[in-house]
């Protein structure tokens, strides 16, 4: 069924497009003249714009609740360029979601504002000068000139789109897995600023390329957010498919969850109303820091949903029990920025969050600069997650490993975790353990005797303790360092 389309002008002066949805009857809007879809507000008819008519030519999946601040019509400024926000794609790949936004700006010029877990980035469309190779020519670790500025490779996965909503200039078939190459950069060149994420999209060919750098929302002056107020804050719940016991979910992002009767570790990745995947998890770590605290870190209220306990070893020599150690990390919360990660090791506390921007390390791999702080190689090892509790934003599991590399300079500190498909740089500061105590709401002398009841438990199991298959740390005692900075485990690198 086609429609004509009609046109009316508003405020800003820019022209808008309407025509009936060929599904419903119901008024489908085009902002922009890049626009070539749109998904009908009514009926979730997807309908292609073809010159003065629309067609109808499928139906898109519901949208899932991510609870994001954000919503259609929502207006903002960037770079002193006023956007609305007509349209959103939500994607999944291996280990998570994410959302792209489609914005448009008042001179009817498209972008995008993507958001992963409480981060974001604003991206505008890039003229490549230069045919671009496959996906499978960038290995993620390494890197590449785009229009003469210098990236590295971050991530190289297969993505695919879920749902989307709104006026769109382009749609990816749903449902079907394409490449998305993502690289990073901290330069200044012609196309960088201080921190830079170029992605090549391989859902269209040629490729598509947007370049973009990360933004908090209160910098974009946004009006027209969702009102907390009307949230639907409903948890989820289900029952535990190894002990029956319930099981709420309170994030909407989370894509694994620990039981707390049994322990067990509960894949979420492909929703609630799928078949669970669970994971048994023996000996049990307590955390210092019970789930759902919450303390005041950095100005901003977080609160603990996450512990897992990881197990660091000697790339050299992996099967020495001298040289193993572990440490433990808190996923934070905040509904504003999103995540970010309390860690406890042998180097004491410490505050991270994934970059956006990629550091310049050096080719020894001893010495890497960020923002132009240098800082120096600590610690190369190997690491593993033991055991898990809480809810996370990745797929995370017993056995998950890593390649990592901790660098410090001063109290800053900067840490590389490289997985196959992905590369997360994690940078934050040490914090005093009396400062993470009064911050999370516990005495000092508390902490010391949990550490005191922990070190005896550990001494009275050493002798049957194997590294391999148990939560066991009783070997960091005997290092001088090492231990982790901690940082982005796996997944959500995008964006």
């Amino acid at each position: 069924m086609l429609s004509f389309l009609s046109s009316v002008v508003i405020e800003s002066s820019q022209r808008i497009y309407w025509a009936p949805c060929p599904g419903c009857g119901a008024p489908v809007e085009f902002r922009s003249a890049q626009s070539t879809h749109a998904v009908c507000a009514y009926c979730q008819s997807t309908v292609m714009r073809n010159g003065e008519t629309l067609a109808r030519i499928g139906k898109m999946a519901e949208l899932f609740d991510d609870h994001s601040p954000l919503q259609l019509m929502v207006r903002g400024s960037w770079n002193n360029k006023a956007f609305t926000l007509v349209g959103r794609l939500q994607y999944k790949y291996g280990e998570g979601t994410w959302t792209e936004w489609h914005a448009v700006l008042d001179d009817g010029s498209s972008a995008y504002l993507s958001e992963d877990n409480g981060a974001y980035v604003f991206s505008t469309p890039l003229a490549s000068q230069r045919e671009l190779p496959e996906a499978a020519h960038f290995r993620v670790g390494g890197t590449t000139a785009i229009n003469g500025q210098s990236f590295s490779v971050a991530s190289n996965q297969q993505v695919a789109l879920i749902s989307a909503q709104g006026e769109l200039p382009r749609l990816p078939e749903l449902g079907k897995p394409f490449a998305m190459v993502e690289l990073r950069s901290q330069g200044s060149g012609s196309i960088g600023r201080e921190e830079s994420v170029l992605s090549i999209d391989y859902g269209s060919r040629p490729p598509s390329v947007s370049i973009g750098k990360p933004v908090l929302l209160d910098e974009l002056k946004l009006s027209g957010l969702r009102d907390e107020s009307v949230k639907d804050e409903k948890g989820r719940q289900f029952n535990c498919p190894q002990c029956g016991a319930p099981v709420a979910v309170l994030l909407a992002s989370s894509k694994s969850i620990s039981c707390a009767s049994c322990h067990s570790l509960i894949d979420m990745s492909q929703g609630v109303g799928a078949e669970l995947k669970h994971a048994i998890q023996d000996e049990p770590v307590a955390p210092l820091i019970a789930l759902g605290t919450i303390g005041r870190l950095q100005g901003l209220d977080w609160q603990v949903v996450g512990f897992q306990h990881r197990m660091g070893n000697d790339p050299g020599d992996p099967s020495d029990p001298d040289e193993q150690f572990g440490w433990e990390e808190y996923l934070l919360y905040n509904a504003r920025r999103g995540f970010t990660f309390l860690v406890d090791s042998t180097e004491g506390w410490s505050v991270v969050k994934p970059t956006t921007g990629a550091p310049v390390m050096s080719e020894n791999g001893r010495t890497a600069t960020y923002l132009g702080t240098h800082y120096q190689l600590k610690e190369s090892y190997n690491a593993e997650t033991t055991y898990v509790a809480g809810e996370f934003y990745w797929q995370v599991s017993r056995g998950q490993k890593t390649s990592n590399r901790d660098f410090a300079s001063g109290k800053s500190l900067l840490s590389l975790e490289q997985s196959a498909n992905e590369v997360t740089w994690s940078v934050g500061s040490q914090m005093e353990s009396d400062a993470v105590a009064k911050a999370m709401g516990f005495g000092t002398v508390v902490v010391l005797f949990l550490i005191l009841l922990l070190f005896l438990f550990l001494i009275s199991r050493c002798s049957r303790c194997d590294p391999a298959t148990e939560n066991c740390s009783a070997s960091s005692s005997a290092r001088s360092s090492g231990g982790s900075f901690g940082g982005f485990s796996s997944g959500g690198g995008h964006k």
